[in-house]
């Protein structure tokens, strides 16, 4: 009888593989192709490859501008206004000083010894709210002078540093990638937190301080002056907030979402409580809190007006524009992958070729990461191809996939990356010196992310 049904059924197996794997093959090809040879913007590019993807899969043309809308217009309302929040907030913390103050007490508490070490627990606390671009120029001075006034090298306060800004970036939300991969996956927001800091913390140490020994010895550059007055100057014009209520303030969206992740798992369903912290903890609201306590502790605390209030909100919208169609043309892009029955062919393929799920969540993040050079279009593809795998994970798998995923998307950033180049042209690099330093250590952190991912997979 079993060899009866499997004669039946292959026939239309091997027609779903033969129209299904050449649309995503293709698909994916066209994307990578589009930004990468013609530098077409990614938001183009993934609207293309989705209408390519339903073209050589043989379905309705209709019925993919359906999916690709469909999937466009949930990904922008269950992420679009996260990230908007996070821009807003974030906005606040750099036009109150209050990004300033907590380098500034972190750094000058320390010696030459701790130094690398402060500077990544700065990177990762500036992080933690901001965009990698925006975190990377609001830090540039600070490692300028942290460099110059205690000696060490450039690389080995910078390393650091830029650890602690990329490992946020790609394994805790609210950053558009683990956001994007969370709604994707259908991920709890609240666990895929909490293990997202556990892992962070170690690949932070590895990947910044530990690392930026061997690096320092590699390329040794010194830091140029650029910013030694201007820092002094901004510093003696602007009131800021103290650095407890900063950090108060940055760690109060995170601590809302791990809240709700702790009641889920601990108080009883139903009860006064467990309801609190669940609606408290809903990003959108926990980050909602965040921004609207920021403008009293952050921007009223520096002396900021309503005017000044307002720009600062007003200015954190536009630079998000990009990023926000690029996340939701990702999430139509997913929305095709899922309803031409691909992303299905692949989950029935890794259920039957043995392969961890994480490994291979993570190797397909790290192709397109080669490929495109975005960390964010690696983990909206990645994420839409695996997105049918979830039925058959737990609640705390599928955290660890969207946390495998982000560790893939940051590997080897290189010429195709913009990061790159901003790093390269800010320590005055030459490329072959940023290949030892940048991509090397974003390397690191991608592959300690995926150790660390399988590790804790072993327990969870």
């Amino acid at each position: 009888m079993a060899p009866a049904l499997f004669a039946l059924a292959a026939p239309e197996t091997a027609v779903s593989t033969g129209r299904l794997l050449p649309a995503a093959l293709i698909g994916i090809a066209l994307i990578v192709v589009l930004i990468t040879r013609f530098r077409l913007h990614p938001f183009l590019s993934l609207t293309l490859g989705s209408l390519a993807v339903g073209a050589v899969a043989g379905l309705p043309m209709a019925d993919v501008i359906t999916s690709f809308t469909g999937g466009f217009g949930s990904t922008a309302a269950g992420v679009g206004t996260l990230i908007a929040l996070g821009a807003m907030f974030g906005k606040l913390l750099a036009d109150s000083g209050g990004a300033g103050e907590i380098v500034d007490t972190i750094v000058g508490r320390s010696g030459p010894r701790s130094l690398p070490w402060a500077m990544a627990a700065v990177g990762a606390l500036i992080g933690l709210p901001m965009f990698f671009e925006i975190g990377l120029v609001l830090l540039m001075p600070v490692v300028f002078l942290v460099a110059r006034r205690s000696g060490l090298s450039l690389v080995r306060v910078g390393v650091p540093a830029l650890a602690g800004l990329s490992v946020m970036h790609g394994l805790v939300p609210p950053h558009p990638g683990p956001l994007v991969a969370v709604d994707a996956l259908k991920a709890d927001l609240g666990i895929t937190l909490g293990l997202g800091v556990l892992i962070a913390v170690p690949t932070v140490a590895i990947a910044g301080p530990l690392f930026a020994r061997f690096a320092a010895r590699w390329v040794d550059v010194p830091a140029p002056e650029l910013f030694e007055g201007r820092r002094d100057e901004v510093g003696a014009q602007v009131r800021r907030p103290s650095f407890g209520v900063t950090v108060a303030t940055v760690s109060l969206p995170v601590v809302l979402m791990m809240g709700k992740a702790v009641a889920d798992l601990l108080a009883a369903e139903g009860s006064v409580v467990r309801s609190a912290l669940d609606f408290f903890g809903t990003p959108l609201v926990a980050l909602l809190i965040a921004v609207l306590v920021a403008i009293f502790t952050l921007g009223r605390g520096a002396g900021m007006d309503r005017k000044a209030l307002a720009a600062s909100l007003e200015g954190a919208l536009p630079p998000i524009a990009g990023i926000l169609l690029i996340v939701a043309a990702g999430g139509g892009f997913k929305q095709t992958l899922v309803d031409s029955g691909i992303g299905k062919l692949v989950a029935d393929w890794v259920q039957s070729s043995g392969l961890s799920v994480l490994l291979l969540a993570w190797l397909v993040a790290v192709l397109i990461r080669l490929a495109t050079g975005s960390a964010t279009v690696a983990t909206v593809t990645a994420s839409g191809i695996l997105a049918p795998l979830v039925t058959t994970l737990d609640t705390g798998q599928t955290s660890l996939l969207v946390l495998a995923v982000g560790a893939g998307s940051l590997f080897f950033s290189h010429v195709n990356d913009a990061g790159f180049w901003l790093v390269k042209e800010y320590f005055g690099l030459s490329v072959g010196q940023n290949l030892k330093t940048w991509s090397a250590m974003e390397t690191v952190i991608s592959v300690v992310g995926l150790v660390l991912v399988l590790a804790v997979s072993l327990v969870v």
